[in-house]
């Protein structure tokens, strides 16, 4: 039925479609081989990790460390409260040291040992430097700060061992030195009364003491003026002393001044000017000096400088040439 040749051919098919349908099923199953491998792979894996789990208990959470970090140094804040440690400690090894609360104590260091020591009474201590050790008048150093103070030591008219005071008659001109407890009367220059806050004679507005203003001091009280008459400082007579008058600063507040001797202020013209051509001052000094001491004053004796002694030549003098008669 069929020729020999096309026998041959489908032979040959049949071979090939074997062939194909064997590689088929080996490759089909190498595949599910492998997915079958697979799965007992990662069903054994769970199984031992599950194990490993039970066996070390549950997974313990590690802190997280956070990044050290350097302290931060905040500068020292100024403040009215002074560090207590200060009377306690050295804050050097070597000098003096005032005390924190009390202004007459301070403390000397030496090699880091400290020693409390005390002003005499009516000190306080001068802490400008610490390698002096120097106990100064109160009017000098600032103890706002420090306020405290030793126990005093009064004595007659020294409420302190040390020290200036005010008079306890309310004398605004007079105060007392003492010294060891022992005082000196000290009376200040006319016009001029003592100022408590700095120890020192001065101008009674500038002390500001009760009862020892200007107007209770001079007795005199500045004529009201405007402002362009008060900044020029205006300057009346006094009253009662030709020699003297007032200067009124900004034309309120009077200061007591005074011409030379022999002169008179003249209130017309404003300055001093010899007595004798003022003519409410011609006698002022009658009583004091006489015509002829006057006129010495208004007309002081000139005396001549001393000549000047010639200046003498150091040179040498040279020799006088010969002349030719006197060779021959």
């Amino acid at each position: 039925m069929f020729s020999r040749e096309t026998v041959v051919k489908m032979k040959a098919a049949a071979k090939f479609g074997l062939s194909f349908l064997v590689l088929f099923s080996v490759v089909c199953g190498f595949s599910a081989a492998q997915s079958q491998l697979r799965r007992q792979y990662e069903t054994n894996r769970r199984t031992s990790v599950g194990a490993v789990r039970e066996r070390e208990g549950p997974k313990r959470v590690l802190p997280v460390r956070e990044p050290i970090r350097e302290p931060v140094r905040v500068a020292p804040v100024a403040s009215e409260e002074i560090d207590p440690e200060l009377s306690e400690n050295c804050p050097e090894p070597n000098g003096y040291f005032a005390d924190a609360e009390q202004c007459d104590k301070y403390y000397a260091c030496r090699d880091g040992q400290i020693t409390e020591k005390l002003c005499p009474d009516g000190m306080v201590f001068n802490d400008y430097d610490i390698d002096q050790e120097k106990c100064d008048l109160p009017f000098n150093i600032d103890c706002s700060k420090r306020p405290k103070l030793q126990t005093p030591i009064p004595s007659q008219h020294c409420p302190r061992l040390n020290g200036y005071f005010a008079s306890e008659t309310g004398a605004c001109d007079k105060f007392y030195y003492c010294v060891d407890g022992k005082f000196n009367m000290i009376t200040c220059p006319a016009g001029l009364v003592f100022n408590p806050k700095t120890g020192i004679c001065t101008w009674p507005d500038e002390a500001g003491k009760s009862g020892c203003s200007s107007e209770d001091v001079f007795k005199f009280t500045c004529p009201k003026v405007n402002e362009t008459v008060g900044v020029t400082h205006p300057r009346y007579a006094d009253p009662e002393d030709c020699q003297f008058f007032y200067v009124c600063i900004n034309g309120e507040t009077p200061r007591r001044n005074g011409c030379k001797l022999g002169q008179a202020f003249d209130d017309s013209a404003k300055h001093c000017e010899w007595a004798r051509k003022v003519p409410e001052c011609v006698d002022w000094y009658k009583d004091r000096l006489t015509d002829a001491q006057l006129d010495e004053l208004e007309n002081p004796p000139t005396t001549k400088a001393p000549a000047k002694p010639s200046k003498v030549s150091r040179r040498r003098p040279s020799k006088r040439p010969k002349l030719d008669d006197e060779e021959e």
